[in-house]
């Protein structure tokens, strides 16, 4: 005899029942790693050594992403979307590459471009963006926002499918870092940890609108500092300081500050600790 009550366990059963086929989460996560480890070969466990073996194993690579979309979409529609997909690589692997090389001249503590695309975790999280946003633009549906969980739960870096992000895209260390659906994002932006690119408070049914800011050309963006809203924008060449707070415009080649008073209070007696207060 169960121990719950009959009610429940029909409209559990009747849930199950009106739930879509499940997702085939873990191959999609799995054939996304594979398209990056056959577009950077530092990442590979195995490197391919010619043209005819990466042609066989891209031919293989889109059959079975061809098989997992038939999960979301209509068997013809998933052929046409992997093929879309597949055709777009070479794109997607050069845009890769000038993110890898604004990394490396970003940050001196990177040894070069193999090092990168093989260990960073803004690379990688860029990288996934960039494949789940090509799904996000054909209206894939769920599988996108499945690949950007995946890099968030191995990076710490939560970027929304949906965000438009331009080439020569930084992130250095990226940890809590927080890009949201409708912000865009110009070429040549350095993106720290901590930042959230986020929205102001909006009702459920203003989901439509651009609701996330707008950052344009060549801006770094230091940790910890919060821009939000829609209707905010970035100049170009502008630079915004760590736990800066801002819901505003600003021009370009603007600085953007937060200013803590610091007190520092040392002890008479030099064998006690320095206090410092903010």
């Amino acid at each position: 005899m169960s121990a719950y009550d009959s009610d429940f366990l029909h409209l559990l059963a009747q849930a199950h029942r009106d739930t879509a086929a499940p997702l085939p989460a873990a191959g999609f996560c799995q054939l996304a790693d594979q398209l990056l480890d056959l577009l950077f070969p530092e990442r590979a466990a195995r490197p391919l050594r010619d043209a005819d073996a990466i042609a066989a194993t891209l031919r293989l690579l889109q059959d079975d992403l061809t098989d997992l979309l038939r999960a979301v979409a209509a068997p013809e529609q998933a052929v046409a979307l992997a093929r879309s997909s597949m055709q777009a690589l070479p794109a997607l692997r050069a845009t890769l590459l000038l993110d890898a090389a604004a990394i490396v001249a970003a940050d001196p503590a990177a040894q070069g471009l193999a090092e990168v695309v093989s260990t960073y975790p803004g690379f990688y999280a860029i990288a996934m963006h960039r494949f789940a946003h090509g799904l996000h633009q054909r209206g894939v549906p769920r599988v996108p926002r499945l690949l950007s969980e995946y890099a968030h739960q191995r990076t710490g870096v939560d970027i929304h499918p949906g965000a438009r992000i331009g080439p020569s895209f930084c992130i250095d260390h990226g940890t809590g870092l927080v890009i949201g659906e409708t912000c865009v994002i110009g070429a040549g932006v350095k993106i720290f940890q901590g930042v959230t690119l986020g929205a102001l408070s909006v009702a459920k049914h203003l989901q439509g609108i651009k609701r996330h800011p707008t950052i344009e050309d060549h801006v770094v963006i230091y940790a910890g500092a919060t821009i939000l809203g829609g209707s905010t924008t970035v100049g170009s060449h502008s630079i915004i300081g760590g736990n800066v707070w801002l819901t505003e415009s600003v021009p370009s080649h603007s600085r953007v500050y937060h200013q803590a008073q610091i007190h520092v209070t040392r002890s008479q007696d030099p064998t006690e600790n320095i206090m410092f207060s903010i």
